[in-house]
This record gives C-alpha cells, sequence and structure tokens, in this order.
C-alpha cells in the first residue's frame, strides 16, 4: 500500500471513502455526499472536539465532500478546493442547490436581507467567499443568502493578476493558526487565498506549498537573489518576498499579517528556529 497523506486522505480505520478501495485498508467504504457551506466560514478541526485544533477553515459557499455524521452533530469530510480532510459542524453545511457565479474580492462584506445597508446584517462574508448572483436591486446583487454590495462581487472566474499585491490587502489582519477567512489567516492561508485569487491552485500547509509551487532558487543567504513573489520557506512556516527590502507574512512573532524588513525576518527567524529550508519562484509571478 501507498503511503498518502492523512491530511489529504478521507480515511480512517473503520471508515473511508469508496474511491479509496484497494488503496487504503478501512472495515467499510462509503460513497460521499456534496454539500456547500452555508455559514460565513466552517472551523475544520484535526478531531470531532470543540476543542481540537483548527486545521482550516472552509468558506461560505465552498463545497465538501462528506462521509459521515455523528449523533453528536460532526461532519467529517474532505473539502472540494484543496482536498483538506477533517471535521465541521454539520450545522455549517447546506445543500449544493445551484453552483455559485461570484465571489467576493473586498477582505469582508455584509450581507443584508433586504437592499439597504441600514438593515441589520445577517452574515459578514470574507475575500473568497462563493455566491450565486441571481439579479441586481439599486447598488446590490441579490444572491443565494442575501443582498451584497454588488461592487464587493465579482464573477468566480475572474482572476487578480499580482498575487503578492493581494496578500498586501491582509497587512493587519490577525494571526490565527489554521486560519483564511476575516477572523484571521496564518502563513500558508495567506498564500493560498492570495494564490487562489490570480487563479492559481495552491495546496493548503506550507510543506504542501513547498513542495508543489515553482521552481527552486538556490540560496545561501544572499537577498540580492531574491525578486517579487518569491516563496520562502522554514520548517513550519512561509512568507512572501514583497520587493529587495520586505518580507511579506502572517507571523506568530507579531500574531499579525506584516511586512518585516527582509533581512532582519531572516535572521530572526533563524535565530528562533532555523535558517531558510527553500526559496520557490512562480514562473506566472
Amino acid at each position: 500500500m501507498n503511503v498518502l497523506d492523512p491530511r489529504l486522505t478521507p480515511a480512517r480505520p473503520d471508515l473511508a471513502s469508496a474511491g479509496l478501495a484497494g488503496l487504503v485498508e478501512a472495515a467499510r467504504f462509503v460513497e460521499g455526499t456534496r454539500h456547500r457551506i452555508a455559514r460565513p466560514s466552517a472551523p475544520m478541526k484535526a478531531q470531532p472536539s470543540p476543542d481540537a485544533p483548527l486545521v482550516t477553515e472552509a468558506l461560505f459557499g465552498e463545497t465538501v465532500t462528506v462521509f459521515e455524521i455523528t449523533e453528536e452533530g460532526w461532519a467529517w469530510g474532505q473539502l472540494d478546493a484543496d482536498n483538506y480532510v477533517g471535521w465541521l459542524s454539520a450545522e455549517a453545511l447546506g445543500p449544493c442547490g445551484d453552483a455559485p457565479t461570484h465571489k467576493v474580492t473586498a477582505l469582508s462584506t455584509p450581507m443584508f436581507p433586504g437592499p439597504s445597508i441600514k438593515l441589520p446584517p445577517t452574515a459578514l462574508l470574507s475575500f473568497g467567499s462563493r455566491l450565486m448572483v441571481t439579479g441586481t436591486r439599486e447598488r446590490f446583487a441579490v444572491t443565494d443568502g442575501g443582498f451584497v454590495f454588488a461592487g464587493h462581487l465579482s464573477p468566480l472566474e475572474a482572476t487578480e493578476g499580482d498575487f503578492v499585491a493581494i496578500a498586501a490587502r491582509f497587512l493587519g489582519l490577525p494571526y490565527l493558526w489554521g486560519g483564511r477567512s476575516g477572523a484571521g489567516m496564518d502563513c500558508s492561508g495567506l498564500v493560498q487565498m492570495a494564490l487562489n485569487a490570480c487563479g492559481i491552485a495552491c495546496p493548503r500547509d506550507s510543506d504542501m506549498q513547498e513542495t508543489a509551487l515553482g521552481a527552486t532558487v538556490p540560496f545561501g543567504g544572499d537577498v540580492g537573489v531574491l525578486r517579487r513573489g518569491d516563496l520562502v520557506f522554514w520548517p513550519g512556516h512561509v512568507g512572501i518576498v514583497e520587493d529587495e527590502a520586505t518580507l511579506l507574512h502572517a507571523t506568530a512573532f507579531f500574531m499579525a499579517v506584516v511586512r518585516e524588513p527582509l533581512a532582519d525576518a531572516l535572521l530572526r527567524i533563524e535565530s528562533a528556529t532555523a535558517p531558510v529550508r527553500t526559496v520557490k519562484r512562480l514562473t506566472a509571478a
């Protein structure tokens, strides 16, 4: 049997996806059921417990394939966008319905029950959330969940051109382990959301990104070889080179998405953890 990454493999000793039959051992195999996230965000946990660590978040309108829903109200499934596996609250799940047509391009935007900013919002949607727009009314898009300011949306297929500029929009956002929403982001969540906005598929965790993204740039400590858009990897961390003097990253050291002098960041992180392990360059950047 192949050794498969458990973060991306919907398989447990007692239960696995029917698509993994013959690849993994499990007591039973089941076909999953697709659902759409119906909450502004849905924390995904490593275990079905409110005290379990957050591993990632699913955003409004994203889909998940669910293989089990427990009596306690936990759903075990796999996110369709990046294949991450974990536990979600079943209360966050809704029917798939019609496919989304638009996505949120503002850092966050309120959803209203009617076409008025004076109404109490029913939700606060994060950048990247997905909605089905059925029409317009005044300055609002009429969506499957409510009314959203049309200027905060773009067609789902639209892409941005500069993922570094996208990442910079999140400056000041709180650092949140496992976060990828307006509530907070971690280092790899920031990279993933910025690249996805530019139409570039990106895995969830920094070690996955280190393996999957770009071409390796030889780096011996000379910051002069680094270019805007290079991804700098340490064990358990990733940052984005904004320019020859600046690193952009979500870091627990400052508990925020920050700009940090590049040379200072390299020295600080090396002294605290380890030296730079890999630099990757995306040809599209």
